[in-house]
């Protein structure tokens, strides 16, 4: 029994690591994607490290934000920045990620150099 509890044990801190460590988004088409495959964009006028993300109302609806699913958990590059709203953005290496409202399937890129100020991640 005591093996039993201590395999269950190891199991679950195993499996727990291997969510902490699993990465939010990937690498496709030299694009960095969230879990729906579409491509994310930072901007510039954030600061990077700094834990917040300046692209709200209007902005926020045109570059909707790559926002964290309950119970995820930050991990090496990246980081959870909590919004004016109190909702939770990933952000990678201490910029805020977000997706472009334009960019119609995955494999899209129309919102790279927006305004030269909105960047694919690579």
């Amino acid at each position: 029994m005591k093996k039993i509890l201590l395999s269950l044990a190891l199991a679950a801190t195993l499996g727990a690591c291997a969510s902490m460590m699993s990465s939010p988004a990937k690498m496709d088409g030299g694009a960095m994607v969230g879990p729906n495959g579409m491509t994310l964009y930072t901007f510039d006028k954030d600061k990077q490290g700094d834990g917040k993300s300046v692209c709200v109302d209007k902005c926020a609806v045109n570059w909707p934000p790559f926002m964290v699913a309950a119970g995820a958990n930050a991990s090496g590059d990246w980081s959870i920045v909590t919004r004016a709203d109190g909702s939770k953005q990933w952000a990678y290496k201490g910029w805020p990620l977000y997706y472009w409202v334009k960019d119609q399937k995955p494999g899209d890129k129309t919102g790279d150099d927006v305004g030269k100020v909105w960047h694919i991640v690579k």
